[in-house]
């Protein structure tokens, strides 16, 4: 065929360059994934990939963006190295007599060539993932501070901000794991990284393959560029698609740093049982000194009106959210506002402390 006229070196080389070019160009998207999956109910910041991108070049510039991307640009290589001459391998030994693979075969170099690469992508997907999600920590620890600082008596007041903390640098997250965890440290989310991997490979090379085979203009040929350009944009994106649910429990499992109220997970079955009770969405949000506490909406029982046993002489509608005039305060029991179930239109009470 006439991919085996190609030499394993000169498809290593391919693939380098084709992998720092990738990098380049779709970094910024990659960012914006890594923080919106690792964003939780508790505290959302980002509402789209657009409205991430943007925060992130007015908070942190234009090269926020990039943040991380020296890891990838330095480990891309390796990885596309292994990924490429593994599948090459498998291919050529799952081959007989040189006859084009089933597509059962195709899968199994896939897999084999997953299962190889994540030698270098978990480290490599470990230390971009601290460095990319440092901008939302530091980001949301800055919306928390303001919003204890309006709180407070006197918070209207100009204050003089602490000094940011200095982000982590990948030499020194690197030194770090080491040094508390040694190489299990880097290898944080294997399993996870397993997931996501080798699927994509299995649905990827022999997705790519066929669909560039249809664009050859004769069985010995190579097809043109645009062809293999189409074929790669459509395998990849089905392969991206499939495996997104894996990607996003790899990235919340590799995450060291949480936001305030953002959930830690055991392993991955914890973490795809789902982050943080999803039909807390509908929930109040309450922001104190010590950060945010959400809780559920819960179910109010109908308002009183004329002819309801709590209309007697001498009651009447208080103040919004104070319930009825002559009513005994209620005593919150903990951070949490309380709600009153006889309030006009189910308004919060302020914590009595």
């Amino acid at each position: 065929m006439a991919d085996k006229q190609i030499s394993l070196p000169a498809k290593l080389i391919n693939g380098g360059i084709a992998g720092l070019i990738g990098v380049t160009c779709v970094f910024p998207i990659d960012l914006a994934k890594t923080r919106l999956q690792n964003q939780q109910n508790g505290q959302r910041m980002y509402t789209s990939m657009s409205d991430c991108l943007i925060k992130t070049i007015r908070s942190e510039g234009y090269f926020g963006m990039y943040r991380g991307a020296a890891v990838n640009l330095t480990l891309v290589t390796p990885e596309k190295a292994i990924k490429l001459a593994a599948n090459d391998f498998f291919r050529h030994h799952l081959s007989k007599d040189g006859q084009k693979l089933t597509l059962l075969r195709e899968m199994l170099a896939g897999c084999g060539a997953g299962t190889c690469q994540v030698i270098v992508t978990t480290p490599m997907e470990m230390l971009k993932i601290q460095l990319q999600d440092a901008g939302r920590i530091a980001a949301q620890k800055k919306i928390l501070a303001a919003q204890a600082q309006l709180s407070t008596p006197g918070g209207a007041q100009p204050s003089v901000e602490a000094p940011a903390a200095p982000r982590p640098t990948a030499t020194q997250l690197t030194r770090d794991l080491l040094r508390s965890h040694g190489i299990a440290g880097l290898y944080k989310g294997l399993g996870a990284t397993l997931l996501r991997d080798v699927p994509f490979s299995i649905v990827y090379f022999p997705l790519f393959a066929n669909l560039n085979q249809l664009g050859q203009p004769a069985s010995e040929e190579k097809s043109p560029f645009y062809v293999s350009f189409l074929a790669g944009c459509v395998a990849g994106s089905t392969a991206a698609v499939a495996v997104n649910p894996c990607d996003v429990v790899k990235t919340r499992l590799q995450s060291l740093q949480r936001g305030v109220n953002e959930d830690t997970y055991s392993g991955f079955l914890d973490c795809a049982r789902g982050p943080a009770c999803n039909h807390w969405d509908q929930g109040v949000i309450y922001v104190e000194v010590t950060g945010v506490v959400t809780f559920p909406e819960p179910a109010l029982p109908p308002l009183p009106g004329p002819g309801h046993p709590r209309d007697r002489a001498g009651l009447s509608w208080g103040l919004p959210g104070e319930g009825w005039a002559g009513d005994p305060p209620l005593q919150a029991t903990g951070p949490a506002p309380r709600r009153s179930p006889w309030s006009p239109k189910g308004r919060l009470h302020k914590p009595i402390y």
